[in-house]
């Protein structure tokens, strides 16, 4: 029986401490699907999403998806804390709980007291070691501790910093593409003259963007799970717009340079099917079609009208089909588990971009503040500001 506590507690100790190096210093993708980590995302994951699921509220269930991700990091890091001082404790069990407790004797709830103050660093030493393996142990296990917590320590600017960096573009593109972002929408508001340059050098910024995704949140797959700051928004469907585009100028937009669209579709694709595998997904076959024939309809006469000029001939359609075959599966697997929605070619409905809306906020905010000749002088400036952003798309 000694013998089985001391294995348990040895490989309690190194499932965790080869769990957490994998997790937090090894740069690239962690693999074993037994995994400390992959389990206790899967097990917390499905409950998290039930219950975000019952509220009817989308902002309150957003919201709750929202605390998932950060909450997410700090109950797995007490996962691991307790892990080890749970595996301390069966060691010092198995080697007899040689320890002088005057307070409630030796034995396992002593091992587990010992284990905690010790990993912890408390040194209250009300416990003191009966032997010289529990000394060397106790030196073992305050170290591992104090490892552990620098370790973390700077863990979080990492996490934080990849995220901020993902955040930046995605923020970007609402101006670019409409909130949330769609292929039409982002060709409409670069069909100005000068506009083409603009786009090639915004997919040369996507697919820098798509490489940073692919290498941050391989290395650190909890990222998936944080929210942007808008409920419209998502990592998810930023990356589908894009590859929506690229697909779109490399099957049927002329008078357009394809090469750079080439390159971001690639690399945005391999982020996509990259982050999918991350979760064991596969691709999805069943979901509704994003772009049937009659809709492909309405996305060539809004080009048309916006001035792109759209390929016309039989096989455009078919070509843009087999583009999408090669990502939408991915993407629709991600967005189903994730519950963050892909986004349309076309907005369903006229809206409101965010930009718009947090200007038209603090615009209201401050007119409390304004005498009637400034709320008046205001009121005429935002109207020429609404009327330049409805009749020019070149933000």
């Amino acid at each position: 029986m000694r013998i089985l506590t001391l294995a348990a507690g040895v490989v309690c100790l190194f499932a965790v401490l080869l769990d957490a190096f994998q997790t937090i210093i090894l740069p690239r993708r962690a693999s074993g699907r037994f995994r400390l980590t992959r389990i206790f995302y899967v097990v917390t994951w499905r409950p998290w999403v039930f219950i975000a699921r019952r509220l009817r509220n989308p902002r309150k269930r957003e919201s709750v998806f929202s605390y998932y991700g950060p909450l997410s990091l700090i109950f797995l890091l007490v996962f691991w804390a307790g892990s080890m001082m749970v595996g301390f404790a069966l060691i010092f069990y198995a080697l007899g709980s040689p320890f002088n407790d005057a307070a409630q004797g030796p034995g396992l709830r002593s091992d587990l007291y010992v284990s905690g103050t010790t990993i912890f660093t408390l040194g209250l030493g009300d416990v003191t070691p009966g032997s010289p393996w529990a000394r060397e142990l106790l030196i073992l296990e305050a170290g591992t501790g104090f490892g552990f917590l620098a370790v973390v320590m700077g863990y979080f600017p990492v996490l934080y910093s990849a995220f901020s960096r993902r955040e930046v573009n995605i923020s970007l593109l609402d101006a670019r593409a409409g909130s949330p972002p769609t292929a039409a929408e982002l060709l409409r508001r670069h069909s100005y003259q000068g506009g083409q340059i603009a786009l090639t050098q915004l997919l040369e910024e996507w697919e820098r963007w798509s490489a940073e995704l692919l290498e941050s949140h391989i290395s650190y797959p909890l990222l998936c799970y944080f929210r942007s700051q808008h409920n419209n928004q998502s990592w998810i469907s930023a990356l589908t717009a894009v590859l929506d585009t690229s697909a779109l100028l490399i099957a049927g937009v002329k008078e357009h340079e394809a090469r750079q669209a080439h390159l971001t579709f690639a690399m945005a694709r391999h982020a996509m099917v990259d982050l999918a595998q991350i979760f064991s997904l596969p691709p999805s076959n069943d979901a509704p079609d994003r772009l049937t024939p009659e809709r492909y309809e309405e996305l060539y006469k809004l080009l048309c009208q916006s001035g792109v000029s759209v390929n016309r001939d039989g096989d455009s359609f078919e070509r843009l089909r087999r583009m999408r075959a090669l990502y939408e599966g991915y993407a629709t697997a991600l967005g189903d588990y994730l519950y963050m929605p892909l986004p349309p070619w076309i907005a369903e409905t006229p809206h409101k971009d965010n930009w718009q809306t947090v200007a038209r906020l603090r615009a209201r905010s401050d007119d409390a503040d304004q005498s009637p000749e400034q709320e008046a002088s205001a009121n005429d400036n935002s109207r020429v500001v609404a009327k330049v952003a409805e009749d020019r798309h070149d933000f």
